[in-house]
Parts: structure tokens; C-alpha cells; sequence
């Protein structure tokens, strides 16, 4: 049984959202304020946070900074702010989904089992040995792809620059784990989005611009393998 939190201020909603949450059997928690949701974080681990922004005590991106040092989980921001502007700064503080008031608990629902389907897919590529510019690149057996002091342990979601773990949003995990699994293969922003996000995805293709820019800041050395082809999209070329 997946396990939801749900962080508003508003009671009607938390409760509509449970209601249809304990419906396809999830485990719900609620909370009524940011800082309730990082207690509970500290000491619970969550398949998914649902997340309203503006809440007394903390609000909801300052909640999301906070769970995002202690656990890696997908978390979708309820706002009733649906300005483009919203929707961007949102995916750059790491959310995995964006969701405007007044909304469809249907959809939120859809939206929800999309994200816990695509992190617990476990489609890896099988293993091979390559060399670029003097440098072995390896996928090991247990789905490790190794090149120079950049380590991405694809089965793991884990991933080390220079021997120090790089502390990353599950959406950019998500985004260079299919670039690298689609290496050397030129991928559209449409196609990423598709992929990477999901067909219910409401939102453009400035969002993959943003999470590749945060993403090559996490890579340093390494950002180099993400290679940008103008006027269509990105791969990682090796």
C-alpha cells in the first residue's frame, strides 16, 4: 500500500483529497502546516506528498527545501496561483508536478499514480563497455554507468560527481537517468516531456530548459555530456 501525505491549511480539502486517495487504497496522512509536514517527514517516509504553497507557520516551497535535505520524495504543489511565472519557479525548487485551484481530485488522483508508476519502473538498459576521449564509460551489471569521476547508479537513484554524492530533485534524477539510458540519441523537448513527465502533463517545453539548466549545475565537470541541439532538444552524447 502506497503511502500519501497530504499538507494543507484548508480541512474541505485535505478531506476530499483523502476520500479519493483511501479509495484506491492508499495510506493517508495529513497535516495541517509546512512545519507539521517536515516533522512527519523525519519521522515517515512517503510514496508521495501532496503540497498546498501558501500555509501558516511555513508555506510550501519552504517545506518542500526542508523534506527535500532529508528524503528523496515526488511531491505535487496545490496553488491557487496558475501563472506561468508559478509554474516554473515551482519546478525549480524541485516539485514533481504542479496543480491549480480549483482542481479535479480525478485528475490530482491520475496525476499521483503516473509519478509512483515512472519511480518505480524498473526498465534498465543491459550492459556495455565504451570509450570517449581516453576515458572507459561502463554500464555494470548492477546498472551503473561510470564515466571518468561521474557515477549514476540508475538502479539505485543515486549519483556521484567526483566521489560526492550529488543531492538532486526526483524530477532531475528522473530526466538524466533517460538521457543516459538514450545515449547518443537526439530527444526533442516534446519527447521529453512525454516521457519524462508524462502525456497529462500541462505545461511547455521552457520546463525541460529549466531542470536541464539545475541539472548540468549539479553535474560540474560533467555538464559536458548533455549537449544541447538548438532549435529541437537535448541529448547526452558520449
Amino acid at each position: 500500500m502506497s503511502k500519501m501525505l497530504i499538507v494543507d491549511d484548508e480541512e474541505k480539502i485535505r478531506a476530499v483529497v483523502r476520500e479519493y486517495a483511501e479509495f484506491e487504497e492508499f495510506e493517508v496522512t495529513e497535516a495541517r502546516d509546512g512545519m507539521e509536514a517536515v516533522a512527519l517527514c523525519r519521522e515517515n517516509d512517503y510514496d508521495i506528498i501532496i503540497m498546498d504553497v501558501m500555509m501558516p507557520r511555513l508555506d510550501g516551497y519552504s517545506a518542500c527545501k526542508e523534506i527535500r535535505k532529508q528524503k528523496d520524495v515526488p511531491i505535487i504543489m496545490l496553488s491557487a496561483r496558475g501563472e506561468e511565472y508559478d509554474k516554473l519557479f515551482g519546478f525549480e525548487m524541485g516539485v514533481d508536478d504542479y496543480v491549480v485551484k480549483p482542481f479535479s481530485p480525478k485528475e490530482v488522483l491520475a496525476r499521483i499514480n503516473a509519478i509512483i508508476k515512472r519511480n518505480k519502473s524498473g526498465n534498465e538498459p543491459a550492459g556495455e563497455t565504451v570509450k570517449f576521449e581516453g576515458l572507459e564509460i561502463n554500464f555494470t551489471a548492477r546498472d551503473v554507468f561510470i564515466v571518468g569521476g561521474l557515477e549514476i547508479d540508475l538502479a539505485g537513484r543515486e549519483v556521484y560527481v567526483d566521489g560526492v554524492r550529488a543531492s538532486m530533485t526526483p524530477k532531475e534524477y528522473d530526466l538524466l537517468f533517460y538521457l543516459v539510458k538514450n545515449k547518443n540519441i537526439a530527444l526533442t523537448r516534446n519527447k521529453l516531456l512525454e516521457e519524462v513527465w508524462g502525456y497529462d502533463f500541462f505545461g511547455d517545453d521552457r520546463t525541460i530548459d529549466t531542470h536541464i539548466k539545475m541539472l548540468r549545475n549539479n553535474l560540474g565537470p560533467y555538464r559536458k555530456f548533455i549537449v544541447t541541439l538548438r532549435g529541437m532538444g537535448y541529448k547526452f552524447q558520449v
